[in-house]
Parts: structure tokens; C-alpha cells; sequence
């Protein structure tokens, strides 16, 4: 984001149980113990290493604060591609420029609640790659780390505690899913 720009007030997409859009609401006023259902989406990034890189989600998260999660999350704006917000939202977050990112789990829905606060989407799940290295905004961002995609499966399953509900979910059902494993055999085979 420019840094001379105003700060534009960020709207999360409401849906219906089909996931049909039904309204938009501030992100701000979204996230409460009744939070209605709407449009998110998580990224993957991995490197030409097989490592995927995690975020220790930053103090002031109004949702799971502090807590290790997935490359990066957000919520695409009312009319933007899946693949147009993750883009966003990884140079935002990470300070990475990827030019494509591929959607793998197109209908997968999670809801959890952690200190009063509940998380309820519609989250596609995206995959990225890339060998830049990540300059963390630290408004989002408290710290990242590289870990073996092997390794991560193995403590997800092992330790799901130290993550946020939606990162292990998802990365149970990115290690079973054949397109992921084609993608990830790809990228390692072309480097």
C-alpha cells in the first residue's frame, strides 16, 4: 500500500450458506462472537526447497493473535478474483510479488472461536511458490519461519494446538489432495 495514500476502510463480502454474495459489512465490525458468514481465503507458499513458510500472526489481530498460522490469509473485495486477493494480500502481508497463485481446495468452509471471537467462512484454499525473500509487514505480521512441508504435516498432526484451527485443517486436506502433491512434485522437479 502507498504510504501517502489515505487508509481505505477494508469490507469483507457476506454470503448466504451457498456462498452467494448477500451484502458487505467493515472488516472492522465483522469479527465478534456472532460473526456472520463471509468470504476469506488462505495461501500456501512454498519454496523450490519443499519449506513452507508460516506467520506468527501479529499482536494486534483482532482473530488469533500471536498464533502461528499459514502463509497468509485475508478476505477478497466485493468483485476481486480469489486469486486477485491473495496476490494483495501476500505483498501486503509479506512483501512478496507472485505472479501466480493457483487455487487448490475451492469449497473448503471452516468455523472456530477463540477468547470470544469466531472465525466463519467461505475459504478457498490457494497455493503459491516462490524463492523471494519475505519482508513481513508488522502490522500483520509478528515473525515467519521456513519449515519442511514433511515436518509441519507431521507436528500439525502432532501438535495441532500451536496453530490456528483453519492452518491445520487445511494442510490435512492439502496433503491428501492429489493436486497439491502434482503442483509440489512440479515446482521441485523444475528448479
Amino acid at each position: 500500500m502507498d504510504q501517502t495514500s489515505p487508509k481505505i476502510a477494508e469490507h469483507v463480502v457476506l454470503v448466504d450458506e451457498k456462498n452467494r454474495p448477500i451484502g458487505t459489512a467493515p472488516k472492522s465490525n465483522v469479527h465478534t462472537r456472532q460473526t456472520p458468514l463471509h468470504r476469506g481465503f488462505s495461501v500456501f507458499v512454498l519454496n523450490a526447497r519443499d519449506e513452507l513458510l508460516l506467520q506468527q500472526r501479529a499482536a494486534t489481530k483482532k482473530t488469533w493473535p500471536l498464533v502461528w498460522s499459514n502463509s497468509c490469509c485475508g478476505h477478497p473485495a466485493d468483485g476481486e478474483t480469489d486469486e486477485a486477493a491473495a496476490r494483495r494480500r501476500l505483498h501486503h502481508e509479506l512483501g512478496l510479488s507472485i505472479a501466480e497463485v493457483q487455487m487448490v481446495l475451492s469449497d473448503y468452509r471452516y468455523r472456530a472461536e477463540l477468547n470470544g471471537v469466531m472465525e466463519n467462512e467461505f475459504c478457498p484454499v490457494l497455493v503459491a511458490f516462490t524463492d523471494q525473500a519475505p519482508t513481513p509487514n508488522p502490522d500483520e505480521v509478528a515473525a515467519i519461519r521456513w519449515v519442511p512441508w514433511d515436518e509441519f504435516v507431521a507436528e500439525a498432526r502432532q501438535q495441532p494446538e500451536r496453530y490456528s484451527p483453519w492452518c491445520v485443517e487445511e494442510t490435512l486436506l492439502l496433503e491428501a489432495d492429489p493436486t497439491f502433491q502434482k503442483l509440489r512434485q512440479q515446482h521441485r522437479t523444475s528448479r
